[in-house]
């Protein structure tokens, strides 16, 4: 059970962290002046989404095995409202979120993951809140890269392999097509 523990954690940890980058590689091909404008007014902005994604990380994972996962002092609401001047405030709240998560998953250990948590009175079981945190944020990090493609336009610059580029790919990286 500790190898799958430790396998599980791990992996878990490398999963977040490749999208906090594909949402990072994402928001750098975006001008400033573009992060706080939605696509239409029923949407949100890069900023706004990026305000939430950290206001939930850092809820969700301080005291992750002790307290509720929505903290009362956390304002949701706020989250949704640009109040950043500068892309620095933007990042920086952003790195406070996934420093949070990051130091929190580094400290659970295998027999964790046996435990229960809370998230709005909900009991969760440590994987079922772990996967549930991925998911919420893994979902968040493809609408900051939607958004983000439309704003840079033509400027833009694939964060994955380019359409029509699958067996290049292949090709260097297997040594054969698929």
């Amino acid at each position: 059970m500790t190898d799958l523990a430790h396998h599980f954690l791990h992996g878990t940890l490398a999963t977040f962290e490749s999208h906090r980058r594909l949402a990072e590689r994402a928001v750098a091909q975006v001008a400033d002046e573009k992060l706080g404008i939605p696509l239409d007014e029923h949407t949100n902005s890069i900023s706004t989404t990026m305000k939430h994604v950290a206001g939930n990380l850092i809820s969700r994972w301080t005291d992750f095995l002790t307290t509720d996962g929505e903290k009362p002092w956390r304002d949701r609401d706020s989250e949704f409202v640009d109040s950043f001047e500068t892309r620095a405030e933007l990042m920086s709240f952003w790195e406070k979120g996934w420093s949070v998560l990051e130091a929190t998953l580094k400290s659970l250990k295998p027999e964790d993951l046996g435990k229960t948590v809370t998230i709005r009175g909900e009991v969760l079981s440590v994987p079922v809140a772990i996967q549930r945190s991925l998911g919420h944020t893994c979902y968040h990090v493809g609408q900051i890269v939607t958004v983000a493609r439309i704003h840079a336009g033509h400027r833009w610059s694939t964060l994955t392999i380019p359409r029509g580029g699958s067996a290049s790919y292949n090709q260097s990286n297997w040594g054969k097509e698929r």
